[in-house]
């Protein structure tokens, strides 16, 4: 590929949506709810107009399943923990303006959750 091609996608979403049994103590992501928070973020993505450029994909174990539901974007590598349909929309709405949403974002070093699940 040539330096003057432009990439297939500007922006590529990594949600994860991994399943573990119900008494696993790390939990996971699809139990909390990520699975309908992926394609609450395609739908918005796709509204707001996101679709292309932007890849929105599920993702199997992230290893950051104390945190979750998380997703991560690249090519930025940024981490996001959300809850809520709110989250997501302020996910979007920075992704269109190319910002972050820095309430949400996970530092690496993050391992546990910070705020409570809503």
């Amino acid at each position: 590929m040539s330096q003057d091609s432009a990439p297939y996608f500007n922006i590529h979403a990594f949600v994860c949506t991994n399943q573990r049994d119900a008494d696993d103590p790390r939990g996971s992501c699809a139990a909390r709810g990520s699975t309908e928070l992926r394609d609450y973020l395609k739908k918005k993505a796709k509204m707001a107009g996101l679709l292309k450029g932007v890849r929105i994909n599920n993702a199997g174990c992230l290893d950051r399943c104390e945190l979750g539901p998380v997703m991560v974007v690249y090519p930025e590598g940024v981490w996001y923990g959300m809850d809520s349909k709110e989250d997501i929309d302020e996910i979007v709405e920075a992704l269109a303006k190319g910002e972050h949403v820095e309430r949400l974002k996970l530092k690496p070093e993050d391992r546990q959750r910070s705020r409570p699940m809503t």
